[in-house]
């Protein structure tokens, strides 16, 4: 009976594992948001690392986070890197390609709780209400990954966190104050004699 007990078990564990295996092995979340700003300031809050304090959803998750950024903090080969508490874990960021205005690229290597490395990007453009932005991030999803697909919906809870960065890159982007359009050559000053 025990005997019979433990194949069937055993069995249990072993479809289990095999479903887990045939889950998807590579994963994109993606979100996006129209916003009233510019793509150039949009650009600007996303390219510097410095400027996430601002909007990312996960800055004020913890208080005491540590932040320790490279110098320049923007553009190509500019880190972050960040330890908090279990709400934020520890990882850095590196930008890897920018293209200003249109687009960021980011390496993103998580430590804690977890270990993975992701690449997050953001396509910035003109749009014809204001400035599309779309946030996306694409990774592997290991066996664990793929065990914790099953009980947890990774895309919408990182997909929640993208939409609330979203909305708040919005909010800040649009505070920043226009610079007001140069003259026109016809309502140039004239010269000084």
């Amino acid at each position: 009976m025990l005997k019979n007990l433990f194949v069937v078990l055993l069995l249990i564990v072993a479809l289990a594992a095999g479903f887990v295996a045939t889950r998807p092995s590579e994963f994109t979340i993606e979100r996006g948001r129209t916003m009233a700003a510019p793509p150039e300031v949009v650009f600007g809050y996303v390219n510097d690392f410095r400027q996430w304090q601002a909007w990312s959803p996960w800055e004020k998750l913890d208080p005491q986070l540590k932040r320790e950024y490279s110098d320049p903090s923007a553009g190509p080969g500019a880190t972050y890197h960040w330890v908090g508490n279990d709400k934020v874990g520890e990882g850095r960021m590196t930008i890897t390609d920018s293209s200003a205005p249109d687009s960021v690229t980011i390496r993103l290597e998580f430590v804690k709780p977890f270990v993975a490395t992701n690449v997050a990007h953001f396509d910035i453009a003109a749009g014809g209400l204001g400035t599309d932005v779309t946030w996306s991030m694409s990774g592997h999803n290991d066996f664990m990954a793929k065990a914790f697909s099953l009980f947890m919906d990774t895309d919408q809870l990182v997909g929640g966190d993208f939409e609330k960065g979203l909305e708040q890159l919005d909010a800040v982007t649009a505070a920043v104050p226009r610079a007001a359009p140069a003259p026109a050559p016809s309502e140039a000053p004239p010269a000084a004699e």
